[in-house]
């Protein structure tokens, strides 16, 4: 039996609250008429617990894996393609190398489990556990220590963002049929049925997602096992989606930011707070996109996300381009005048 890491995270200290509050109404504006930025200035200095934020040294995990039930043909892309765009990520051709230059976000691609050599290339940092998961519906995607292994590389990572002074984080992903993973999950967690939990993902047609849905159907009828613990976690994941868990789950436990992007990574984040349900008070849901049952699963974790732009590359693209409204939410409490410094009448 692998013992499996455990966190220590607490839902964030209440105690500031008012004196926090307080900051932002005597801001020279009227009362609330920031509205969802006050929220959000709200939650970020309770995360940091001071009424004073700062979003220093920004990280951005892009993790790349490769999934067994590719074969199956649940994804309009080839697996190939997986690692085509990490090659393709070293050279700063991604979307989501852009939004992190336009941004300043420090970029860490990383193989997890993608079925290709990527070592020739000295900017993916190589954490491969094997070379993608099997396939789930014929034997679990991996085992205990495999699953161990991708937790261990999601802190790890954490960890050395968090040494250089990091106090936001984005997570991103890049892997071929995600996406069914990610149903099965949200079904599971949340007992939607599975045939609403199931879109398009890269492209498919209507004959292309019924066929998703009925190798994903077999798939979960087969399991019959118990849903309420990590088992779902590692019997139908990917090592990426994993990493992911293992990264948010440590940043929660750092007290650090955590910006969370469309489909997959939403279902990372249900699945992390299946496990631990106070890490969602780090999370910061950026955004809603055409994925099928996206909404219905952010409505499942009661959260509203910032962005609704139709997106449905992946990558972190999301939680990137959100990222100017949680930059503006920490400039309004550091860089507003008050009423007092300003000689201005209260006019709330």
């Amino acid at each position: 039996m692998v013992k499996v890491r455990t966190f220590n995270i607490k839902h964030v200290n209440e105690s500031l609250r008012e004196e926090i509050q307080q900051k932002i109404d005597n801001l020279n504006k009227p009362k609330g008429s920031l509205g969802r930025l006050e929220s959000l200035a709200m939650q970020v200095c309770l995360i940091q617990q001071t009424p004073s934020p700062n979003l220093a040294y920004p990280c951005h995990l892009l993790l790349g894996g490769d999934h067994g039930i590719e074969r199956e043909g649940v994804s309009v892309s080839p697996r190939e393609v997986t690692w085509q765009q990490m090659i393709n990520f070293t050279k700063g051709g991604g979307g989501v190398n852009m939004f992190c230059r336009q941004h300043g976000f420090n970029l860490r691609i990383v193989d997890v489990g993608v079925d290709y050599d990527l070592s020739h290339y000295p900017d993916i940092l190589n954490r491969k556990i094997a070379r993608g998961t099997k396939n789930f519906l014929y034997e679990p995607a991996m085992n205990e220590i495999e699953y161990e292994q991708a937790l261990s590389v999601g802190i790890d990572l954490v960890d050395d963002c968090k040494e250089k002074g990091c106090r936001l984080l984005s997570i991103g992903e890049m892997g071929i049929a995600n996406t069914s993973p990610s149903s099965i999950w949200m079904h599971l967690f949340t007992g939607i049925p599975l045939e609403e939990c199931i879109g398009a993902g890269a492209g498919l047609n209507t004959e292309g997602i019924r066929h998703k849905y009925e190798v994903l159907r077999k798939a979960v009828e087969k399991y019959k096992r118990n849903a309420m613990n990590d088992e779902p976690i590692h019997y139908f994941g990917g090592f990426e989606m994993v990493t992911a868990i293992g990264a948010m789950l440590r940043a929660a436990e750092l007290h650090l930011i955590i910006l969370i992007d469309g489909f997959i990574m939403t279902a990372c984040a249900l699945a992390a707070c299946h496990l631990y349900p106070q890490a969602k008070d780090y999370m910061i849901f950026t955004h809603c996109g055409d994925e099928g049952g996206h909404k219905r699963m952010l409505d499942a974790l009661n959260a509203e996300p910032l962005l609704q732009l139709g997106l449905r590359l992946g990558e972190g693209t999301g939680a990137l381009c959100a990222f100017p409204i949680v930059d503006s939410a920490v400039r309004m409490m550091n860089e507003m005048n008050n009423f007092d410094n300003a000689n201005i009448t209260r006019y709330f």
